[in-house]
């Protein structure tokens, strides 16, 4: 099937714990995490605090999202223009009502959002950070009720197994294989928590978001054996 780029938004999130320690935890919430963390794998024997600092941005319940970027496609004339934009903030509730007043401007009939491991990971975990935050779920995130194919997902790790469900394939991975340019912020996931709480550089970590997006833009692009957005036609747009 031909992909239609009209009303498509490609994104991506980052993620880190929601405390710079395990300690700065609510006890309560500490002791939920003490739970969590004796299920989970640990073949280094860390301890629970070890744990915390380790994975607990991946975790809806223990995480906050620090930065959303957002890419959409645009003619230009017998080109198509890949725009791209980071919303970032220390308040996690103002970043994610940014993020739902960008997706307000799009017909939310038509919208489609797309992410690399999005349905496993960005969607769920916006959908859980923004009830936490007690915003209303925007039509395109909203699943309750929706049939599967109502319901307006893309995601390129999904496109990309064809149906095997046995293996994770990392973004980066695949850029490989396609010969797409990553990022070239000299960070990957697993440094995103470090250069929030050691290096206090949530700029850098937008920076490696958007770019992000472009790579998985331009992944859903060859998935669709379609043509790369030359580097010209990429406008990252400052805030």
């Amino acid at each position: 099937m031909k992909l239609s780029l009209n009303n498509l938004l490609v994104i991506d999130i980052e993620t880190v714990r929601s405390h710079p320690v395990y300690d700065d935890m609510p006890e309560r919430l500490r002791q939920q995490w003490d739970k969590k963390a004796a299920y989970l794998r640990n073949e280094d024997e860390l301890t629970p605090a070890e744990l915390y600092e380790e994975r607990a941005g991946i975790y809806a319940e223990f995480g906050k999202v620090i930065t959303i970027a957002a890419g959409f496609f645009s003619p230009s004339g017998q080109e198509t223009t890949l725009r791209v934009k980071a919303f970032y903030d220390h308040d996690e509730a103002a970043l994610l009502q940014a993020f739902n007043q960008l997706l307000a401007k799009f017909d939310e009939r038509a919208l489609t959002l797309c992410a690399h491991n999005g349905k496993e990971f960005d969607f769920p975990y916006l959908c859980r950070r923004m009830l936490v935050n007690g915003i209303a779920l925007p039509p395109v995130l909203d699943t309750g009720g929706k049939k599967p194919w109502e319901v307006n997902h893309l995601d390129t790790m999904e496109l990309w197994k064809f149906g095997d469900r046995k293996n994770f394939t990392s973004l980066e991975l695949l850029a490989t294989l396609f010969d797409i340019p990553t990022s070239k912020e000299g960070i990957d996931g697993s440094m995103v928590s470090q250069v929030y709480y050691e290096e206090d550089d949530l700029e850098r970590i937008a920076r490696y978001c958007s770019r992000d997006v472009v790579v998985t833009a331009q992944l859903l692009l060859r998935l669709h054996q379609m043509p790369l957005i030359k580097d010209e036609n990429i406008i990252v747009i400052e805030n």
